[in-house]
C-alpha cells in the first residue's frame, strides 16, 4: 500500500498533499519498507502516541491496527479510515481521485 502513495507522491504533492506514514514496528523492520520511500516513516509507535493522533487500538490483540487520515492544513480530519486487516485500506489511486475532486470543488 505505502508503495502507491510512493508511486503517487509527485501528483499528490501537486495537490498540497504531503504524505507520512508511521509503524508500530521496531526502527529495523520499518527501515525494511521505507527505504524505497521517498517520505518519512516513523516506527516504535506506542499505543500511548496511536490514541494522540486517533488510531484505533484493538484492545483482544492488543496492537494498533490500520487508521490513516488525510489532515487538513490546519490538522482537522478531512477524512479517515479504520481497518482491523489489510482489507478495506485508503487505495492511493481513489485518494488522489477524491483529493483532486475535493480541490476542484473548493476553487469553485
Amino acid at each position: 500500500m505505502l508503495k502507491g502513495y510512493e508511486e503517487r507522491r509527485e501528483a499528490l504533492k501537486e495537490q498540497g498533499v504531503s504524505v507520512i506514514a508511521a509503524s508500530v514496528d521496531d526502527e529495523s523492520k520499518t527501515s525494511e519498507v521505507a527505504t524505497e520511500l521517498g517520505f518519512p516513516v516513523a516506527w516504535g509507535v506506542s499505543r500511548e502516541d496511536g490514541e494522540k493522533i486517533g488510531a484505533w487500538w484493538e484492545p483482544v490483540r492488543n496492537c494498533m491496527q490500520p487508521s490513516e487520515f488525510v489532515l487538513r492544513k490546519n490538522g482537522k480530519v478531512l477524512f479517515s479510515n479504520y481497518s482491523n486487516s489489510p482489507v478495506g485500506r485508503m487505495d492511493p489511486e481513489e485518494t488522489l481521485v477524491l483529493i483532486k475532486y475535493l480541490n476542484k470543488q473548493r476553487g469553485k
